[in-house]
């Protein structure tokens, strides 16, 4: 990636404008910002059995992080990056959340190094070694493995299908609605309405599920208004590490993305000013941090660009606003319980979306960079990391299994440099 497929700076003063705006103005436009996030940035802990409060609060100390990263110069909040949701689920059911911890404070400090590597020898190294062909479908990879855990939890079983949580008949009708409402307002609605479907598909959902009588809210009765998050303390499991640590690679090449979409939007070039080195270094900064307090790992949200850029304002001021509210949040017990107390087939029917959406990225990522499948080395690629990651391929060395989303990258990367280019004619 070369500094001139990025955008060319703006010619008008717009963003210096929005500097102008009030405290108060900032502050509602900071609330809006998190409200866009919001359902993608719960979804992600519910999912994968974390604390959403933990979640609010890491994701406004991550944006914070990235702030002081990149000198406040780009408008981008950080939150929950499903990337992970695949590992985090093994991880936790594995080894439990503080030895999963561990694994995503690697991960985090596998970007902090990518970081320096770009700093010291620009894209090129990166893009050699993770090309469209590689990174295309591993993406493809993580939301397919999920495909079977949207499914049980949308007829109203638990992810694993191993147990009956309601009665199909009844999930249904909280699935297919949740689903139903998150692709129209998907594709239909107008404005800052289109870019909240997950908090849509939700609230529909959770409101058929209180007419049919399967809300418990035993845990909002018991919790308190005001209590701390339950943090969780990372604890070092180097095999917990080494299953994470590859994991980084997706959401790595999808952060370029975000920057360069968010440069497109502004008017400004982030790859150069503050440069493509910093903004990762705060994405792999807050991932640690997260880690830290038993937070899932962060990354760019794209529904916050889009809003950005629906309401022209680029002060990243407001992301600070955005940040603070989130942590503020954090604190109120009774939030978190009334998030935990969605049932599962509300989030299985969006879930449907979500992780179909994902492999769709990937599909698009082969497409967009017209990777010809009809040669026999890209076909190769393409058709071992599909199947070693959906079939459930495992590598063991004693105690230690390489699998899933970890294996992929890392068989994607060696097949890459390993398999002789197609000569030119």
């Amino acid at each position: 990636m070369t500094s001139d497929s990025a955008p060319n700076a703006p010619t008008s003063p717009e963003p210096e404008i929005a500097i102008t705006h009030s405290p108060l103005r900032q502050a509602l436009a900071g609330s809006q910002m998190l409200f866009v996030a919001f359902g993608a940035l719960v979804l992600m802990p519910l999912i994968t059995g974390l604390d959403p409060n933990v979640a609010l609060f890491t994701a406004g100390l991550g944006t914070l992080v990235f702030q002081i990263c990149t000198k406040r110069q780009v408008p981008i909040f950080l939150a929950s990056s499903f990337a992970f949701i695949a590992p985090i689920l093994y991880g936790v059911q594995t080894w439990g959340i503080p030895a999963t911890m561990s694994g995503i404070m690697a991960a985090g400090f596998m970007y902090v190094l990518l970081s320096q590597l770009i700093r010291w020898r620009g894209t090129a190294l990166l893009t050699r070694l993770l090309p469209p062909v590689v990174v295309g479908p591993v993406i493809m990879v993580i939301g397919l493995g999920l495909a079977p855990m949207a499914v049980n939890m949308a007829i109203g079983k638990t992810g694993d299908g191993s147990a009956v949580l309601i009665e199909q008949n009844i999930a249904l009708w909280l699935s297919l609605p949740a689903l139903l409402t998150t692709l129209l307002v998907s594709t239909m609605a107008k404005g800052v309405f289109r870019l909240v479907p997950i908090t849509a598909g939700i609230a529909v959902g959770y409101g058929l599920a209180l007419y049919f009588k399967v809300v418990d809210f035993s845990g909002v009765t018991s919790a308190a208004w005001f209590s701390l998050p339950h943090f969780v303390a990372p604890q070092w499991h180097w095999q917990a590490v080494l299953f994470m640590l590859p994991v980084a690679i997706a959401p790595a090449i999808e952060h370029i993305g975000d920057i360069l979409a968010i440069s497109s939007v502004t008017g400004k070039d982030y790859l150069k000013k503050p440069g493509l080195h910093r903004t990762i270094l705060g994405d792999g900064i807050a991932t640690m941090g997260a880690a830290c307090f038993g937070g899932p790992p962060n990354t760019t949200y794209s529904e916050v660009t889009g809003a950005v850029m629906l309401t022209k304002n680029f002060n990243p001021v407001i992301m600070t606003w955005a940040a603070g509210f989130a942590i503020v949040l954090a604190f109120v017990g009774k939030f978190g319980a009334l998030m935990l107390s969605i049932p599962a087939p509300v989030m299985g029917g969006i879930m449907i979306l979500l992780f179909g959406s994902i492999a769709t990225v990937g599909l698009n990522s082969l497409i967009k960079h017209q990777v010809d499948l009809s040669q026999a080395r890209n076909l190769c690629i393409v058709a071992v990391i599909l199947i070693f990651g959906i079939g459930g391929m495992a590598f063991g060395i004693g105690g230690f299994s390489l699998q899933g989303i970890s294996l992929c990258g890392i068989v994607g990367i060696l097949l890459n440099l390993v398999l002789p280019k197609s000569p030119v004619h």
